[in-house]
């Protein structure tokens, strides 16, 4: 009984090493990501960055903010 036993343990700690291999299989903890919208101020800043390099002209750059600050 006790020689049934081994080959057993060993089989079942191989198994539990090799799926711990397979990407499927998340034995462990993970990091979770989490997407946040932009603040308002976040928005505001990108739009001055987008006139100041000439992206957007200053109407659209009113339009824009006042779309943004019009939101809330």
């Amino acid at each position: 009984m006790k020689k049934s036993i081994l080959p057993a343990l060993v089989g079942l700690l191989a198994m539990t090493l090799l799926t711990s291999c397979v990407g499927g299989v998340a034995l462990g903890g993970g990091t979770k990501t989490t997407t946040n919208a932009p603040t308002v101020g976040q928005q505001l800043i990108d739009l001055q960055k987008a006139k100041a390099a000439g992206a957007i002209t200053d109407a659209e750059y009113q339009a824009q903010k006042e779309k943004i600050l019009n939101a809330k």
